[in-house]
């Protein structure tokens, strides 16, 4: 039966060959006609030569996250043939340049094998070696474009989009293209059974990585300073802010810069010329991703007891060790959250698409400012480096900086007394003065060691139980400011729950959806930050079963859940998955169908 805008393409490529820009352009223009769409670029960690994949899912319903199998096979490496032929679905489609036979091994005979001469075309029509490289990826997508409906004059349009200022680039791409396109007309019956057809189902959707959208929150948070060291798969976040801060980050009458971006020596001094730029006044922020914050652990306490604002965004990637470095996990969770030695809490913030990551960035400075602290954001590689179909970017124009309790030069000259650790207001969270504010007065000595509520060296033992009472009274203070989390009924509906986070929402979003089409509906909670809200003590406490749907071996959320509220781990049921590809839908439905199908113990 014919399946309109239902079906996933995987391109299989080598890596450094150009692929990446040819494959993002079939996923944009499939978002150009209006249909829903979701990428995934499955690629190694070293800079050329190893197979690359990269993965589009067509879903009119919205269904962003992966999909088991693979409708369409576009293979143009045959180092990875038969991986990627046995990858696809019985009745499906295998595309491959068949410059050069197929050897008879790799063929199967429940699927459809497309061939399309590749190179002897761009051989053929180009001169220049690179192009003869390059444009045989625009070849397949012209063929793409004839085999599932894609309208050219979308892709042409996307052509001067992206070669704009360099038009000359425009008229070879469109030629290849046109080769594909004609070529596929010639030799196969189109389009195939699934295909596309316009849509208008994207609305005022855009299509962003998370990193790009993490850059752009940290200017509209007000961030001036970035110190950072480069990792995998963080590094784009500040070259992200980069590129936006000479744009808007300029003296409107010198030209000058109003940024300082500093690329330190390791990870250690990133984060503390960043610890250093906060208590001076600035808002500045580090990036990084699971063994920077090994690395940044000791300075993350000391900004936690000497109370010093900071910003921290944590991709994450598989561990431990280097792991794999450009393989996405949720691993950091225990090692973010106590990040440091000794009694240690920190305040995360957990987005689930680009969107979440520029507003969470962006409030990220308040928050830190406000409870004067660091704040983590935690992304991972699936949401950081895959272009997403996310909600618009919506900034207010008349937001103002909220920077907490912050004593004015007036303010010191009308107070008899002050003490930097002193709470005041019940609420765990003292004043603090910026070096300058005051010629006589507001000064005081930074501590990360044992001090007392005015600053002054201490190792008296209760003085140190009354700070470290009161810091965890701040970080409970921290619950009614950070975002709540997101319950998906009004009613509970089950006995069982499901509890998830970050990117895994896409695919949990589905099986929701699934479940209840099948009269099967299970309650849903998805978190977005730590410390936990009160609501999240009362979803688990209303259920019988709660599943706990991570992307980690440990099952660190979990953990801290138990750790954190009292829960009875017998109550939490993991749902793991650590391979380091986004999870989906199909995966967590087998796992839950484990349970739910069984007696209650």
């Amino acid at each position: 039966m014919s399946r309109i805008n239902d079906f996933v393409v995987r391109f299989a490529n080598v890596n450094g060959t150009g692929s990446a820009s040819a494959n993002f352009l079939f996923a944009k223009s499939v978002f150009r006609m209006g249909i829903p769409v979701s990428a995934k670029n499955i690629f190694p960690s070293n800079i050329q030569g190893l197979p690359t994949w990269y993965e589009v899912r067509v879903s009119e319903k919205g269904y962003l996250g992966r999909k088991d199998g693979i409708d369409l096979m576009v293979s143009v490496n045959p180092q990875s043939f038969k991986r990627d032929i046995a990858s696809v679905k019985s009745g499906g489609y295998f595309i491959y340049d068949n410059t050069k036979p197929l050897h008879d091994e790799f063929i199967r005979e429940d699927i459809h094998f497309l061939g399309i001469p590749m190179t002897e075309i761009c051989n053929r029509e180009f001169e220049d070696p690179r192009q003869k490289q390059l444009f045989k990826n625009i070849v397949y997508v012209g063929a793409l474009a004839t085999l599932l409906n894609i309208e050219t004059a979308v892709i042409e349009q996307l052509f001067s989009e992206q070669f704009k200022g360099k038009e000359k680039l425009i008229a070879p791409n469109v030629k290849a293209l046109n080769l594909g396109v004609e070529y596929a007309k010639t030799h196969f019956s189109y389009p195939l059974d699934f295909h596309l057809e316009r849509r208008d189902l994207v609305g005022d959707a855009i299509m962003i990585d998370g990193n790009t959208a993490t850059g752009l929150g940290a200017i509209y948070g007000g961030a001036t300073v970035a110190a950072w060291y480069p990792i995998t798969p963080s590094t784009s976040v500040v070259n992200a802010f980069e590129s936006y801060a000479k744009k808007y980050r300029k003296d409107p009458d010198t030209g000058k810069n109003n940024f300082s971006i500093v690329q330190a020596e390791d990870e250690l001094a990133a984060i503390g010329m960043a610890i250093g730029a906060n208590w001076n006044g600035a808002r500045a922020f580090t990036a990084t991703s699971g063994p920077g914050v090994s690395l940044m652990s000791e300075f993350l306490g000391l900004a936690y007891y000497a109370e010093i604002p900071v910003v921290l965004i944590n991709v994450q990637r598989s561990g431990p060790s280097t792991g794999m470095p450009t393989r996405t996990q949720q691993a950091d969770y225990i090692s973010s959250a106590y990040a440091s030695h000794g009694d240690t809490k920190h305040v995360l913030l957990i987005p689930a698409n680009p969107t979440e990551c520029f507003e969470m960035t962006a409030a990220a400075f308040d928050y830190s400012e406000i409870l004067q602290t660091p704040i983590i954001i935690m992304s991972d590689l699936d949401i950081g480096m895959n272009d997403h179909m996310t909600p618009a970017l919506q900034w207010d124009n008349n937001t103002t900086y909220n920077r907490g309790k912050v004593l004015s030069a007036e303010q010191l000259d009308s107070l008899e007394s002050w003490g930097r650790y002193r709470d005041v207001d019940g609420d765990g969270i003292p004043y603090r003065t910026l070096p300058g504010t005051h010629p006589e007065k507001g000064s005081y000595f930074t501590r990360g060691s044992s001090h007392d509520e005015n600053a002054a060296y201490s190792e008296d033992s209760a003085t140190y139980v009354r700070i470290m009472d009161r810091l965890i009274k701040k970080h409970n203070t921290a619950k009614s400011m950070i975002p709540r989390p997101q319950i998906y009924q009004s009613e509970n509906q089950s006995k069982d729950g499901v509890i998830f986070f970050g990117s895994s929402m896409y695919a949990v979003e589905e099986v929701l959806d699934i479940m209840k089409a099948d009269g099967n509906p299970i309650d849903a909670m998805r978190l977005k930050a730590f410390p936990f809200h009160d609501d999240v003590k009362q979803f688990i406490d209303a259920h019988e079963r709660v599943f706990v749907i991570e992307q980690n071996r440990d099952a660190q959320m979990r953990t801290l859940l138990i750790n954190e509220l009292e829960i009875n781990p017998a109550k939490l049921i993991k749902v793991l998955n650590y391979d380091g590809t986004p999870m989906t839908a199909e995966f967590i439905l087998q796992k839950l169908n484990v349970y739910l199908f069984q007696p209650y113990n």
